[in-house]
């Protein structure tokens, strides 16, 4: 794929590249099943385009773009042998179809509420390129006028925003789907059941991977033809196309836009009624998890589809796309600086994508090494988090020897021979993060190892000390992540230096793209971990059905066994999360000042002085932001939660059949309170963190009237974007951490430890439990979000900063 090698249609046989050649290459009559498969796969239509004369850039990204739509298609096809499976009794099924309904009204209207908000900031979008004009643009005669860049830029945040959306939409929509059908294969089969909940996980995972590929390369596509047409000379379309990728941030910002209010949404509701229903059942009346005659567990099993199937999969949708742009920027920034030739431009920049089609396939491979033995086991029950592991190792060897084959391949500059090798290395620091990571969430949330346990034996002496335990875990939590962060970034921008690459100057620069690379190595089995992360709330959903139909102990054995370990994948992809996202952030920041030098006609950012008072008073204000955002969002839980505790209490003590199991409690009356609280609550935190970075900004400017000082509001953004993105990495490892260590230390108690269920030892863990819910819900995964709504709004909102 590089410039020195042959052209690929060679590998057909084919000496001619004339077009009449080929047409009478590939008649059908002279091609056996297998050609045609191959004609028809992603290299036959990198050779077919070659050979029509096609540029590079294009034979590329159109080979990328069809593995996007080959996976959705095999995704399609694992859905459809998910959805063949039995979906359980008649009880079962009426169970399912009341957790869809509740979904998809919630899902519905929650949507609706974001797409009109979409469409105000996408028309602010254009007004602010409109009025801004091109600035540099125009100088470096690129044929992009403001009213031409205001509508790319609003058309690909709306773009970015109907993806996010819908990847939510199929995270839900499986998991709605999955859920009574692993409960029913747990009557029959506990390697089915696994298998079912970890496909069904898969298809979130993969299709998030997938859309976000097809998005890229699609609107990239778009704008380069767009450029192409309008400029006559390729020479000089050629030597500008490294600024592509700075039109496209737009398409991250639509992303996080929406995966903010999701999640939000979302996490209000499926806490507050998860919080309602343990405080009342399990601490007031002494009645289990998902007992049918508690009025808020159908709201309870909505929320995990709502808020840890749509909301998740919005997010993780979102951090994949905004460490795809920001690893693109910088190799485009990487390439124009050390004028390299445009076919190491295209690879350079298109790298990522490539490395997603890695992901892909070593995670797809990993995903059929998840089994065990078929049956119902009769004595052990062998470790769900085991077997997953297994695919996971699989999955990990594949993409470590994948980073290195297409780093000799993509990233192989003729003048830097050894430059490859060293990307290779930033790459598997990567992959030592990403596991390390998942090992140390798994140390801290579950129950055993000692940090769970510790709280769980605070649970003895009372409510209080459970409390203090847990708050003392995540907040110890927090260091060993930071110093795997601290090394790997050290150690990528080392490596990245030592690949030689230099600009005219002859400085190494290097650096940054190195951890970009090793961004991208944590990204190589990214599909397998959000499968993980997927398969928890279709376990939780399963285990609530079981538990509602009364089915036998032996059922509910199984389905609780992959309950608990749905906890540990979901606390574990929540650290992965953060780890990635404090990288993306990293590289994000950087992408923002390359964009500033960019725009600015004068002026670069070469460094930023927090002594000035107007840039310490930025940190400060984007720290705090933090902290504000994250009390809203609990307090929206808590708030909710009252609600539904007052109306759990009413019918309880209007209606004492209900707690007899003699009358049918009023389940809709919950998913109307939850679903009210979620709508209503989630837009004051969300317009926080939309708005703070804009207001802020616009302030600086009118202060700067007065103060006259070079990118003052720019510089002042800097410290913004540094700040928050330090305090909410802190954060958001407190918060995810100890709210998983909290559920797990309840969870060990109910397999029988210190008392069992309905001790008091079990009472205060339940507390601890609900106090957990928002922080690993709710505010903890909604802050990694924040961090980078923040570096791609502050980015697409550039010129309202720039003077």
């Amino acid at each position: 794929m590089l410039p020195q090698k042959k052209p690929q249609y060679e590998l057909l046989g084919v000496q001619n590249p004339e077009k009449e050649q080929f047409i009478k290459f590939i008649q059908f009559d002279h091609l056996d099943i297998k050609g045609i498969i191959f004609l028809i796969s992603p290299l036959g239509t990198c050779i077919l385009l070659q050979i029509f004369g096609f540029s590079y850039l294009i034979q590329f990204i159109c080979t990328v773009l069809h593995i996007s739509i080959i996976t959705i298609i095999f995704a399609t096809c694992i859905l459809d042998q998910i959805l063949r499976h039995d979906d359980g009794t008649k009880e079962m099924k009426k169970i399912a179809m009341s957790i869809e309904e509740g979904a998809e009204g919630f899902f519905k209207a929650q949507y609706g509420t974001i797409v009109n908000l979409s469409l105000i900031f996408a028309l602010l979008i254009f007004l602010v390129y409109w009025q801004k004009g091109t600035g540099e643009l125009e100088k470096d005669e690129i044929p992009v006028g403001g009213l031409v860049i205001g509508l790319l830029e609003g058309g690909s945040f709306l773009f970015g925003a109907f993806c996010s959306g819908f990847a939510g939409f199929a995270g839900m929509w499986v998991s709605i789907k999955a859920n009574s059908r692993v409960a029913s294969a747990a009557r029959s089969c506990y390697n089915t059941a696994i298998q079912l909940s970890f496909r069904g996980g898969y298809f979130a995972a993969v299709i998030n991977i997938a859309l976000a590929i097809f998005g890229i390369s699609v609107l990239f596509l778009v704008i380069y033809f767009y450029c192409y047409i309008t400029i006559a000379d390729t020479q000089k379309l050629n030597e500008q196309i490294d600024k592509i990728p700075l039109l496209l941030i737009g398409y991250g910002f639509g992303a996080s836009f929406v995966a903010m209010f999701a999640q939000l949404g979302g996490g209000i509701y499926t806490k507050a009624a998860d919080v309602g229903a343990d405080l009342i059942g399990k601490i007031e009346n002494d009645i289990p998890e998902d007992d049918p005659r508690n009025p808020a567990v159908i709201a309870d099993l909505v929320g995990d589809n709502v808020g840890d199937c749509a909301g998740q999969s919005a997010d993780l949708f979102e951090s994949i796309t905004a460490e795809i742009l920001s690893a693109m920027i910088l190799g485009a920034t990487l390439t124009h600086e050390a004028n390299l030739h445009i076919n190491y431009k295209v690879t350079f920049m298109l790298f990522p994508l490539v490395v997603h089609c890695l992901d892909i396939i070593s995670s797809t491979i990993g995903m059929y090494f998840v089994r065990t033995q078929p049956g119902i086991p009769t004595k052990y029950i062998e470790d769900p988090l085991c077997i997953m592991k297994k695919g996971y190792r699989i999955a990990m060897i594949i993409g470590f020897f994948g980073f290195f084959f297409i780093c000799h391949h993509c990233l192989n500059p003729l003048q830097y021979k050894d430059a490859w090798l060293y990307f290779g290395f930033c790459g598997l620091i990567g992959i030592a993060v990403s596991y390390l990571f998942i090992e140390v969430t798994q140390y801290y949330t579950d129950y055993h190892y000692e940090p769970v346990k510790r709280i769980a034996q605070a649970s003895k002496t009372g409510h209080a000390t459970n409390i203090i335990a847990g708050l003392s875990v995540g907040m110890e939590s927090t260091g060993i992540p930071i110093l795997i962060i601290s090394v790997g970034v050290l150690g990528a921008y080392y490596l990245g230096e030592q690949s030689g690459i230099k600009n005219h100057q002859g400085e190494l620069i290097g650096g940054l793209f190195g951890t970009a690379i090793a961004t991208m190595g944590m990204f190589c089995t990214g599909v397998y971990i959000l499968s993980m992360a997927a398969f928890g709330p279709i376990v939780d959903n399963a285990g609530g059905i079981v538990e509602m139909s009364g089915c036998d102990e032996q059922v509910r054995q199984i389905t609780d066994r992959l309950d608990a370990v749905g906890n540990v994948t979901k606390a574990n992809a929540k650290g992965y999360s953060v780890g990635s996202a404090s990288l993306a952030s990293f590289l994000l920041f950087r992408a923002f000042i390359d964009e500033v030098n960019f725009l600015s006609p004068t002026k670069k950012i070469l460094d930023i002085d927090i002594t000035q008072p107007e840039i310490f008073i930025s940190g400060l204000i984007g720290a705090c932001t933090v902290f504000v955002f994250s009390s809203w969002a609990m307090r929206a839980v808590g708030n909710a939660a009252q609600d539904v505790i007052k109306e759990v209490r009413r019918q309880f003590r209007e209606n004492e059949g209900i707690l007899q199991g003699t009358a049918q409690p009023n389940y809709k009356q919950c998913v109307e309170i939850v679903t009210k609280a979620g709508l209503r609550e989630m837009i004051k935190p969300g317009l926080l963190s939309v708005l703070t970075p804009l207001v802020l900004g616009i302030t600086l400017r009118a202060i700067n009237v007065v103060r006259m000082q070079e990118l003052l509001p720019a510089k002042a953004i800097c410290a913004f974007l540094m700040f928050s993105t330090c305090t909410g990495i802190l954060q958001a490892l407190f918060l995810n951490n100890a709210g998983g260590a909290w559920d797990n230390s309840k969870k060990y108690i109910e397999t029988g430890e210190l008392g069992g269920k309905g001790s008091d030892a079990h009472k205060a863990a339940v507390t601890g439990d609900t106090v957990g819910d928002p922080c690993k819900d709710t505010a903890g995964p909604s802050i990694h979000i924040l961090i980078k709504l923040y570096s791609t709004i502050t980015i697409v909102m550039v010129p309202l900063f720039v003077d």
